[in-house]
């Protein structure tokens, strides 16, 4: 398996605050992060539609990240400032490929 992503996807009338919110849970506390990149995206075709992606190296990696009480502080905070329920994907990656010729990602 080369590992394990998860898109968190969500409509919001208020993305300046879900951007501040994300940025100090990135650089506070004391645990190491255990995703390995976090990509924020907007919908082109339906503005106010979001997609975050989170790139962890398994799934227990992102189940341990789950279970952070920083974790859970930061996704109550942040479904406040929805429009609506944010929807969890949860994807094992079967292969990927970063277009280095290599195949190997």
């Amino acid at each position: 398996m080369a590992g394990f992503v998860q898109i968190v996807e969500f409509t919001s009338s208020r993305i300046k605050e879900i951007e501040e919110l994300g940025r100090p849970s990135r650089t506070e506390g004391n645990t190491a992060p255990t995703f390995r990149r976090i990509v924020a995206t907007a919908d082109r075709d339906h503005p106010g539609h979001y997609f975050t992606i989170v790139h962890f190296d398994s799934f227990d990696s992102a189940m341990e990240n789950s279970g952070r009480p920083e974790t859970s502080e930061f996704a109550a905070r942040m479904a406040a400032l929805c429009d609506g329920p944010v929807t969890f994907h949860n994807l094992d990656v079967m292969w990927e490929d970063t277009g280095d010729g290599t195949g190997n990602g």
